[in-house]
């Protein structure tokens, strides 16, 4: 089965992640399958994307076993991420449970998420030992800004779908049995909407986020890289796969 599933009806494609069993967490496979379900070009009829998640959760980062193993290749969230933010059409996450680390991050590069109340978002990496990429980071401050983004990142606590929303980071909140009409009112709109229109101003809004790429972050991503080979980072990542508390030293 595969891990991830397209499906294109008419002017919706949907994108269900389908590792329910793992939590949803990406390993190679989910993200290249992710990557490919955002080709450069949509069809001609498509007019919105849907992410979704079958499962408990919508999905839990990436895959910490695989990390451990040394597995998985450097810059692929990246890679995906990019896809999914740039594609020439809005694309819509319907959370209705944790989204986490990476899964907050797919979330966040989306043009629109609508959330169950019971869904729970964060960015635990400080609690590892790991930090973001520039890359992963300047999503954050573009989109929770900079009170929000100190929230999220630095303390690292899963933050309410209720929360995220009073925040301004994440664009409507459901009750559970509501999700799913919520989000469809969502779906349905942009589906009718004019489709040179809808490209045009996606263009523009990708156009609009190339000027933070002029920033030099190399030698913030050098320091990342450091972050995630000390002995701290093996440490967290190995006590999260033990379900304890890591036991840091600053090296």
């Amino acid at each position: 089965m595969s891990k991830v599933l397209v499906d294109v009806d008419g002017p919706v494609r949907t994108v269900t992640l389908n590792r329910p069993e793992k939590r949803n967490a990406l390993d190679t496979e989910t993200l290249d399958g992710l990557s490919a379900a955002f080709p450069d070009e949509p069809g001609s009829e498509e007019r919105v994307a849907v992410i979704r998640a079958n499962g408990p959760s919508f999905c839990s980062g990436m895959d910490l076993n695989q990390r451990a193993a040394g597995l998985g290749k450097p810059g692929a969230i990246e890679v995906m991420l990019r896809r999914v933010e740039v594609y020439p059409l809005p694309v819509v996450a319907v959370v209705h449970g944790p989204a986490i680390a990476g899964g907050n991050e797919l979330a966040m590069h989306c043009d629109f998420v609508v959330a169950s109340s019971t869904a729970i978002f964060g960015m635990s990496l400080a609690q590892i030992g790991l930090a973001p990429t520039w890359f992963l980071a300047k999503k954050l401050m573009e989109v929770a800004g900079p009170v929000a983004m100190r929230e999220i990142l630095l303390l690292g606590n899963p933050l309410p779908a209720t929360r995220m929303h009073e925040l301004g980071v994440i664009a409507r909140v459901a009750e559970p049995d509501e999700l799913e009409s919520e989000a469809q009112k969502v779906i349905d709109r942009l589906a009718a909407n004019a489709p040179l229109s809808l490209r045009n101003m996606k263009a523009m809004m990708v156009r609009q986020m190339a000027f933070r790429d002029t920033t030099n972050y190399d030698d913030l991503n050098a320091d990342v890289a450091k972050v995630a080979a000390s002995a701290d980072a093996r440490e967290g990542v190995r006590a999260k796969l033990d379900r304890r508390q890591p036991n840091f030293g600053g090296e």
